[in-house]
C-alpha cells in the first residue's frame, strides 16, 4: 500500500518542561491520586477491560520507525471511543455527591448499577452540549446510573450519531451554529433548568471542576498503555486535539508517572480547527476566529479548555495539523493495513492521530524535528471506532463489520 503524503503545519512548544516536577495547578486537574479513584471505579462497571494496544510493525517499517502500538479504543464498553470513560465517569461522581446532599452518603457505582436510590437520583437531570461522542458516554452513564438526562447537538452532527445517543433515553435538544454554540446554549439552559452540566470543555469564568473529572477518567486509558508496554519504553505518544481534555490527560498521566522520562507528546488537530495550535503558538488560549467544522467531526473545537490548559501548556511538546483528507486517507489505511498489519477501524477523528503520524513519518524535515527514526517506539491514540457507521462506510468503502471480519 502506497503511502499518501499531505502537508502538515508544526509548531513546538517552547514552554514545555521535563525535568521540573510535576506541578500544582496540573494536578488539581489530574493526579496520581484521583486516577486511583477513578480506576477503582471505572473497573467495577459491567464490560470494563483494557482496549488494546496493536502493534503496528508494517506501518512502523514504511515510515522507518522503531516500533508503533495502536491504542484501539473503538472496543470501550461498546461505546466505540475512549469518552466512554470521561463522561460517564462524571455523571456517577456529580450523582453521588448529589445523594450525599440528600442523606445517602458512600453510594458506589455498584450500588447504583443495581437500582439503588433510583426514586431520588431520577430528580436529577444531567446535560451536556457534543459533537457526538462525549455525549454518548453522558446518555449511557445517566441511563446506567438511574439519572435523567438532556443532550444539546450543534447543526453539523450528523443523524446516525443522534440517533446513537437517543438510544440511552437521553432527551435531544438541537441547536443552530457550531460546536461552541451548542456548549454556550446548554451551559444557559442548564443554569435556568437547575440541571447538572457535565461539560467536557470549559469557558472563562466557569467552573472547571466537571470538565477536570472527565479529564480524571480517560487516564484511566493512559495507565492502560502504561501497562501494556510492560518494560517497554515509548518515544512519542501521537494524540488527538480538539478541546484538550485527552491530549491533556495523557500528558499529565505520563508526567505525573514517568516525569522527565515521559514520551514526547504530540498533538493532532483539523487544519480548520487548530485552536491547540493557535494557543500553543501564542502561548496563551487563543480561540479559532469563523467557521471550523471539520470532517474529523469529535474534533471540531474553538476553543480550548481551561481545564486542560495547564497541562497541554507544559506537557505538550509539538502540535501537528493536517487537512481533512488526511483523515480520511488514515481510515482507508487503517481498515486495509500495511504489510501484515492487521485491520483496524478507526472513525474520522480516531484516525486523526495516525494520519498525523503518517505526515510527519513521510516529510523529512518535520520527521527530523520531531525525532521520529529508526529508534523511535510510537505510541498512536486511536480514539474511536465507527462511531457514524454511515460515513465510515462511505469513507472505507465497506461497512465497519467486513473490517472487523478481516481483523477476527
Amino acid at each position: 500500500m502506497t503511502l499518501a503524503r499531505f502537508p502538515a503545519r508544526h509548531v513546538h512548544n517552547a514552554a514545555a518542561v521535563r525535568t521540573d516536577p510535576y506541578d500544582a495547578a496540573a494536578r488539581r486537574v489530574v493526579s496520581l491520586e484521583r486516577f486511583a479513584d477513578a480506576w477503582g471505579e471505572i473497573r467495577s462497571w459491567p464490560g470494563y477491560r483494557p482496549t488494546p494496544l496493536v502493534a503496528l510493525p508494517g506501518l512502523a517499517g514504511a515510515l522507518g520507525l522503531g516500533a508503533i502500538r495502536y491504542k484501539d479504543e473503538s472496543r470501550r464498553f461498546g461505546l466505540k471511543s475512549f469518552k466512554a470513560l470521561g463522561g460517564a465517569y462524571a455523571v456517577l461522581r456529580v450523582l453521588q455527591r448529589y445523594l450525599a446532599e440528600h442523606g445517602a452518603a458512600g453510594v458506589s457505582a455498584a450500588d447504583l448499577i443495581a437500582g439503588g436510590h433510583r426514586d431520588l437520583c431520577r430528580k436529577m437531570t444531567v446535560a451536556c452540549a457534543t459533537d457526538g461522542n462525549h455525549g454518548r458516554s453522558v446518555a449511557w452513564g445517566a441511563e446506567m446510573f438511574g439519572c435523567r438526562c438532556t443532550i444539546y447537538l450543534h447543526s453539523h452532527v450528523s443523524r446516525t450519531r443522534e440517533r446513537e445517543i437517543a438510544k440511552y433515553g437521553a432527551e435531544i435538544v438541537r441547536v443552530a451554529g457550531n460546536y461552541d454554540d451548542s456548549v454556550r446554549q446548554c451551559a444557559a439552559d442548564a443554569v435556568a433548568q437547575d440541571w447538572v452540566l457535565i461539560a467536557d470543555t470549559s469557558a472563562g469564568g466557569q467552573d472547571v471542576s466537571v470538565p477536570a473529572t472527565v479529564m480524571q477518567g480517560y487516564t484511566i486509558m493512559a495507565q492502560e498503555i502504561l501497562d501494556g508496554l510492560g518494560d517497554t519504553r515509548a518515544t512519542h505518544v501521537f494524540v488527538q486535539g480538539g478541546v484538550g481534555g485527552l491530549a491533556g490527560a495523557v500528558a499529565g498521566h505520563l508526567w505525573e508517572t514517568l516525569g522527565e522520562q515521559r514520551p514526547r507528546i504530540v498533538v493532532v488537530e483539523p487544519t480548520r480547527a487548530d485552536c491547540i495550535y493557535r494557543s500553543i503558538e501564542a502561548g496563551e488560549p487563543t480561540p479559532v476566529p469563523g467557521d471550523f467544522d471539520t470532517f474529523m467531526a469529535c474534533l471540531a473545537a474553538g476553543e480550548v479548555s481551561q481545564a486542560a490548559w495547564p497541562l497541554l501548556s507544559a506537557a505538550v511538546d509539538d502540535v501537528i495539523t493536517l487537512p481533512d483528507e488526511a483523515a480520511a486517507e488514515a481510515m482507508r489505511l487503517l481498515a486495509g493495513g500495511v504489510a501484515e498489519d492487521p485491520a483496524l477501524v478507526a472513525g474520522e477523528s480516531g484516525a486523526a492521530a495516525t494520519a498525523g503520524l503518517v505526515a510527519a513519518g513521510l516529510d523529512p524535515e518535520l520527521g527530523r524535528a520531531l525525532g521520529l527514526d529508526g529508534s523511535a517506539a510510537v505510541v498512536v491514540i486511536g480514539s474511536e471506532g465507527a462511531t457514524d457507521e454511515a460515513s465510515y462506510a462511505e469513507v472505507v468503502g465497506e461497512p465497519a463489520e467486513a473490517v472487523e471480519a478481516r481483523a477476527a
